[in-house]
């Protein structure tokens, strides 16, 4: 008992031995929360409340759940005169693999086999091509990607084929809910599930079959989610289910860190939570271990702003001098550089460990003028759930056409392009290339022109996350054109960039351990660091330019905000550019909404010597560089 209450505060304490009614841990960034739900998961066993077995525990990831139970093993070393507590037989995993465990051995009562198979996104695809063909549709009225989104949303939301051809408007949706059933059927029939069907069918199972659910009330007398603000409407209907008879549930979660709405994340499932079960006691955990008093101030003045959620005051006892930094800078690259010397100085002075250091933005597209000036000053880094700017496929695919411009007789880039466009465009594209007179155009403009005529933006559908951050990596290319007119020089620079790929590839396993961590803010919530930089902290950028029509997504863009200022323990750096090429074009910028919210005495605005550039270092933009008359739709490209 002692181990397991050992060094816990009053609060934490408190929601580790709660017993009776169902509760919920509102737990801030910071304050503990995976080690409040491992204690007391460990605490039902020391006090032989249930025995291993009995606890399921259900997470986002299997990363998280795996930790868990090592912590769990730790904390009960020995019970029962001696011998090991079996952590074992306790239940930590993802939802999914939760539900693909119950499928496997009830799901014959819905029509289900025990040899199920399950389908990845390519199977998927694939599956739907064959569907299409099969009702005389094609792939281009129809785009496969586009389908799966309104699929999974459907699917998130619980709502059969039945359903959606019920509610469905409009000739695209009508004839998508069509599509949606007969994918369903032939699921089925291949004897096949998709990952959304793991959660889905699980739930129609035990709807359907009480004498299913009633064997797992009785399996599991004690339920831990984590993250409940990150549930969507199939988790939620999911735990409700499980914890109906006996409500032994314990959730943790925090609506200021929900952000992913985008997926079908609800942070209201919270608020829901002490109505679905009335008698629920709610502790706050409160005090944050990780950050100083000056960011944990920052994070709660941003955060204090939305009005939707409940908002935790976060206080700390971590005292430090150190104020925010803020650096404004003339441009992009001028941004970039500023990084580069402020991670050389935290590295060669306060002798800051590499990989204990965060850049942090909001679009994958951002990472490209960052990762140029970290290799131009030779700082290793690792980018996390993302390729390297030049490795990402879609910009190896304009790559491949400019080459083609530049030189005809490169029979590998003509290859891929033909890979990638198919050979009806291939023509199409080899025509269009003829009649241009790449002399008199730019670089810009000639990607501009072989990217709008060849159609291969209709690959991406905007309205889609993934497809998105496709065209704004493309978008992000023309950047990199508009520094460099002649296209001979612009594919030259790419090839250097690439040079430079390589030569740190070889050193990947020592980089991997020591480089300098860039991540989407999106990527990185539940880590921290010791320094982060918060960059492109732009009205636009952050928030979002598609994230500011209501008021819903501007809190999810400021909560996304305060899950980035929160990930840094001990320096947090802003910057945001006065002047930006980006996608293409310069702009003159606003400062982002969310640095005013900041109060004044907790910054002070930063400087930085100019740093020598070589002659890999893109030149400065011209004006002239970005004309073009060329016309494409601005709301895609």
């Amino acid at each position: 008992m002692s181990d397991i209450l050992s060094g816990l505060n009053k609060f934490q304490k408190e929601a580790v031995i709660y017993q009776g009614t169902p509760l919920l841990i509102l737990a801030g960034a910071g304050s503990g929360k995976t080690r409040v739900l491992t204690h007391r998961a460990a605490y039902f066993v020391e006090q032989k409340l249930a025995s291993p077995s009995e606890v399921l525990l259900l997470t986002f990831t299997n990363k998280a759940a795996g930790e868990m139970k090592e912590r769990m093993s730790k904390l009960l070393p020995k019970l029962n005169a001696g011998s090991p507590a079996n952590t074992a037989e306790l239940w930590a995993g993802t939802f999914h693999s939760f539900g693909c465990r119950v499928l496997r051995i009830h799901g014959k009562n819905i029509g289900l086999s025990s040899d199920f198979v399950i389908y990845d996104s390519d199977d998927q695809e694939n599956l739907l091509r064959s569907v299409l063909s099969g009702m005389g549709l094609t792939v281009k009225e129809f785009k496969p990607t586009s389908l799966l989104y309104f699929i999974e949303s459907a699917k998130n939301s619980f709502q059969s084929p039945n359903q959606v051809q019920l509610e469905a408007k409009g000739f695209w949706e009508v004839t998508a809910a069509k599509i949606y059933a007969k994918y369903q059927s032939q699921l089925l029939k291949n004897m096949a599930l998709d990952f959304n069907d793991l959660l889905f069918k699980t739930v129609e199972l035990f709807q359907q079959y009480p004498q299913v659910i009633e064997k797992y009330w009785q399996k599991y007398h004690y339920i831990l989610v984590d993250e409940y603000q990150d549930t969507n409407e199939l988790q939620y209907l999911l735990t409700k289910l499980l914890a109906a008879k006996y409500q032994q549930i314990t959730a943790v979660g925090d609506a200021s860190q929900s952000i992913y709405g985008w997926r079908g994340a609800n942070y209201k499932n919270l608020s829901s939570f002490s109505l679905d079960f009335p008698n629920t006691k709610i502790i706050n955990l409160e005090e944050n271990y990780r950050s100083t008093k000056n960011i944990l101030s920052a994070a709660n003045s941003v955060i204090s702003k939305n009005t939707s959620h409940p908002v935790l005051n976060l206080f700390t006892k971590k005292n430090s001098p150190a104020k925010i930094k803020i650096f404004e800078a003339d441009s992009e690259i001028a941004e970039a550089d500023y990084i580069s010397e402020k991670i050389k100085e935290l590295h060669t002075s306060l002798h800051f460990a590499y990989k204990d250091i965060a850049v942090l933005y909001r679009m994958n597209a951002q990472s490209r003028a960052i990762e140029e000036s970290f290799l131009r000053n030779t700082i290793p880094y690792v980018l996390i759930g993302g390729l390297r700017f030049y490795d990402r496929a879609e910009i190896k695919d304009i790559i491949a056409m400019l080459r083609i411009a530049l030189n005809s007789k490169d029979a590998l880039s003509a290859a891929r392009v033909e890979k990638t466009l198919g050979k009806r465009r291939k023509i199409i594209f080899d025509q269009h290339l003829d009649n241009l007179n790449l002399k008199k155009l730019s670089s810009l403009q000639i990607l501009e022109s072989l990217v709008v005529n060849s159609g291969y933006l209709s690959k991406y559908n905007p309205q889609e996350e993934d497809d998105l951050k496709k065209i704004e990596n493309i978008k992000e290319l023309k950047s990199v054109a508009a520094t460099y007119p002649k296209l001979s020089d612009f594919l030259e620079n790419i090839a250097l960039v690439q040079q430079e790929y390589s030569l740190q590839e070889k050193n990947k396993k020592k980089e991997n351990r020591e480089g300098v961590r860039l991540m989407t803010l999106h990527s990185s919530k539940g880590l921290e660091f010791e320094a982060v930089f918060l960059v492109g902290f732009e009205e636009g950028i952050l928030p979002h330019s598609r994230s500011m029509l209501t008021e819903t997504e501007i809190e999810e863009e400021r909560r996304l905000c305060y899950v980035g200022i929160t990930r840094a323990k001990e320096l947090l750096f802003i910057t945001y550019a006065s002047r930006r090429l980006f996608f293409g074009k310069s702009s003159l910028n606003e400062a982002s909404r969310f640095l005013y919210d900041i109060p004044r005495e907790l910054v002070e605005y930063d400087s930085f010597s100019e740093i020598t550039r070589d002659f890999r270092s893109p030149r400065r933009f011209s004006k002239s560089d970005s004309s073009t008359n060329l016309i494409y739709d601005p709301d895609i490209y």
